[in-house]
């Protein structure tokens, strides 16, 4: 592959590309090519197919960086961006400000350039471009960088995890947290896994219809065999990019775990899913309080009344304590205006926990009824209802893409993590 001219220091002084057979496969994520000349469109195709790029949804469009610019003004961007510049220098880098300005916070760009230059090189370095190829190079040259964005060493996982949790029994939590990961992957477009935790009575199978003969008890009972691979088999499609990791519901042995059973599941999510949505039970044990702790972002589900206020006031606390340096977690509020039911006024409820709510979810039986019989979710059963907003919404702010959009002047850290390395070396 013929990246740019060779210079002291530089990643570019490497000796050739390392055998096939070691490029790792890339994770489940979203890459999008804006290619300008259609020998580069088929190029960016035929790499899809490669056994690497099995699990990455691969979209290939025209119209270079600007078509890209445009389309992600009012769309969110994928994991990776890739896009095809032509050999004028202030023409590309105009094109990568634009870029940078409607980028998502993560996203990598790798830029495909015409001019072999070691200041233009050094210049996408600070524009925070992952990696820039020039003519001529090949399919595998190509999954290389790809792969080489998520593998490097000193790389950033690749996803997040959120966990849902039910302040009190029967609030909900399981409905909500599988209702906002429908909405994660279909909407914003991210590859999802919803892992049910509740291994005695997990509802998670039941409302995405799916009855799959092993699933995450595989994972805690055979901790020897645990990989990504394992992984990867014992998932149950439900969408194209929504799996599940379910629950065995039976009560045929007892689910006693020590407190770090799940630390290896988790790891391997973060490292090959853009986003695992946990769906943690209403028990206090040591693996629980782990997990809520360790993820990235926890939803709170309660009902509006006064047990339900004095377990979130416990949860709340018991978070902020444990994660100062996170942001407080996420409050639901659910099934709100049963009638002739005394509640405690959504506000209230609120003030007395110094925590706006990030949703207000109304009582609807027939609703949520008919979705869960029918094993759907709301947007499948009601598509117009307003509640799905509100899913849409919450999956917005839990995979952080209601940040305000900026330049994104750290996405080549890794590029930058191995040319250092070099250097050091």
């Amino acid at each position: 592959m013929t990246k740019l001219a060779s210079h002291p220091g530089s990643h570019l002084d490497e000796p050739a590309a390392p055998p096939v057979d070691i490029i790792a496969p890339l994770p489940r994520v979203s890459i999008q090519a804006f290619c300008e000349t259609p020998e580069i469109a088929r190029l960016v195709e035929h790499a899809a197919t490669d056994r690497r790029m099995e699990k990455a949804h691969v979209k290939v469009q025209m119209g270079g960086g600007l078509a890209a610019a445009e389309a992600y003004k009012n769309a969110p961007t994928p994991n990776v961006v890739v896009i095809e510049g032509d050999a004028h220098r202030e023409r590309l880098l105009d094109i990568l400000h634009r870029l940078s300005d409607v980028c998502d916070p993560g996203t990598k760009v790798v830029v495909i350039g015409q001019v072999n230059d070691v200041l233009l090189y050094r210049e996408l370095m600070r524009q925070g471009v992952s990696d820039y190829l020039v003519p001529p190079f090949d399919v595998v040259d190509l999954v290389r960088s790809l792969s080489e964005i998520f593998r490097a060493p000193g790389a950033d996982p690749v996803g997040r995890t959120v966990a849902f949790v039910g302040a009190k029994g029967g609030v909900g939590s399981s409905t909500i947290a599988h209702n906002v990961s429908w909405a994660i992957a279909r909407q914003i477009k991210l590859d999802s896994v919803v892992v049910d935790l509740d291994l005695a009575f997990g509802t998670a199978g039941l409302n995405f219809n799916q009855d799959p003969p092993q699933g995450v008890a595989e994972v805690v009972f055979a901790p020897d065999r645990l990989d990504a691979a394992l992984v990867d088999r014992l998932l149950s499609k439900c969408t194209e990019q929504l799996s599940l990791l379910a629950a065995p519901a039976t009560l045929d042995r007892v689910y006693d775990f020590h407190e770090d059973v799940f630390d290896p599941l988790l790891d391997i999510l973060r490292a090959n899913v853009p986003c695992a949505v946990l769906d943690v039970p209403h028990i206090w044990t040591a693996w629980s309080k782990r997990a809520l702790i360790a993820a990235d972002e926890v939803a709170i589900v309660a009902t509006p009344d006064l047990a339900n206020l004095r377990n979130a006031k416990n949860l709340i606390d018991l978070l902020k304590a444990a994660r100062p340096n996170d942001g407080p977690p996420r409050l639901i509020l659910n099934q709100v205006g049963v009638p002739k039911r005394a509640e405690i006024k959504p506000q209230d409820f609120a003030k007395a926990l110094d925590l706006e709510p990030a949703a207000i979810v109304p009582f609807d039986p027939q609703l949520f009824g008919t979705a869960a019989n029918n094993g759907q979710m709301l947007a499948e059963t009601a598509a117009g209802h307003k509640t799905n907003e509100m899913f849409v919404e919450l999956a917005k702010r839990l995979t952080g893409r209601t940040e305000a959009r900026k330049v994104n002047r750290s996405l080549l850290e890794p590029l930058m993590a191995r040319i250092n390395r070099k250097k050091a070396g």
